[in-house]
């Protein structure tokens, strides 16, 4: 065994990186500022939507259920998701800024991924929700009390928080050898591990498990809750109870289609579809991000004729 000076310094350095620089989507550079327009009006519409929901939400005590307590913790969700990555996109696009530091960048990915398993636990109790509700609805308000929601609600931030802390640790202790340019428009954990020189297979191993896990497990959950509540309802013997309760689930449905569809096609696009350009994974990594958030609120306000209504009489007395 022999001791080099120079791996000494790489040690010491590999951690303080003074800042990583962004590219954005490498090769259609020039499309950046057009990319920008359809960017910031979406994330427009994220902000608008969800913080309407959420002030309808908290501002009418008729909608302090626990399926719209659920709804506000999604939006609150939403609003973490896009507000982690877009603001810096847009101005990486816009050439405002396109350096990160390292610990800015550890915090953005953090943000990133503990919002987005937070939402897919919220989705999870959503789905639950929707079964106890069409399965078991004399049940119904014994088991969703406001104190099981509040826990619920802890619990996602504590399940996400105990999933995606260690990758701050599995993160610094890489050495990075002063490779800073970064092909994406945010930090996330794998865009960061792949800059390191050096062996990344626990990073792989952590992410792949951590999303076979949360999510992943999530969806199995979820697609289990969906078959026991279809089975319930074609047992009804009304049509017109059928298609209601059809209808009460018809919303969280399409929010789980739009937000588990792109994640997944994201996550494994990006690991498995090495064919696939480069820049199209960064395109998907940016649509997640940003289409389901923006779509949610629009979703539930045109499915919901309660929250339709409540909406409007905010927006009409607003208007006036």
């Amino acid at each position: 065994f022999s001791f080099h000076p120079t791996m000494a310094a790489i040690n010491q350095t590999s951690v303080w990186l003074a800042s990583f620089h962004l590219l954005g989507m490498a090769g259609p550079e020039h499309l950046h500022p057009w990319l920008s327009i359809p960017f910031c009006l979406m994330y427009v519409a994220v902000l608008l939507g969800n913080f309407i929901l959420l002030f309808v939400i908290v501002t009418e005590r008729s909608l302090h259920g626990p399926m719209y307590l659920f709804l506000a913790m999604l939006a609150v969700a939403d609003l973490v998701l896009s507000s982690s990555a877009v603001p810096k996109a847009l101005s990486m696009f816009w050439s405002l800024s396109k350096e990160m530091s390292f610990h800015a960048c550890l915090t953005q990915m953090f943000f990133i991924h503990v919002s987005f398993i937070a939402e897919s636990t919220i989705l999870l109790a959503m789905a639950f929700d929707r079964y106890v509700a069409i399965c078991n609805p004399l049940r119904y308000a014994t088991v969703f009390t406001h104190m099981v929601v509040a826990k619920i609600g802890l619990a996602a931030i504590a399940r996400s928080f105990c999933v995606m802390f260690p990758t701050i640790f599995l993160l610094q202790r890489l050495p990075y050898c002063r490779h800073s340019a970064m092909p994406h428009t945010y930090c996330e954990h794998m865009g960061l591990a792949r800059l390191a020189c050096a062996d990344i297979s626990v990073n792989v191993w952590y992410g792949f498990a951590t999303t076979l896990l949360s999510p992943g497990v999530d969806v199995v959950l979820i697609g289990v809750s969906y078959v026991l509540i279809l089975r319930a309802v074609f047992r009804l013997s009304s049509k017109d109870a059928q298609l209601k309760a059809v209808g009460t689930c018809s919303s969280h449905a399409c929010v789980i289609l739009m937000f588990y569809t792109l994640a997944f096609f994201s996550f494994f696009t990006h690991r498995f579809g090495h064919n696939v350009p480069h820049h199209v994974h960064i395109l998907l990594a940016n649509l997640y991000v940003l289409l389901p958030p923006m779509l949610n609120p629009i979703v539930y306000t045109m499915k919901n004729k309660v929250i339709r209504g409540k909406v409007s009489q905010v927006l009409f007395r607003t208007g006036q």
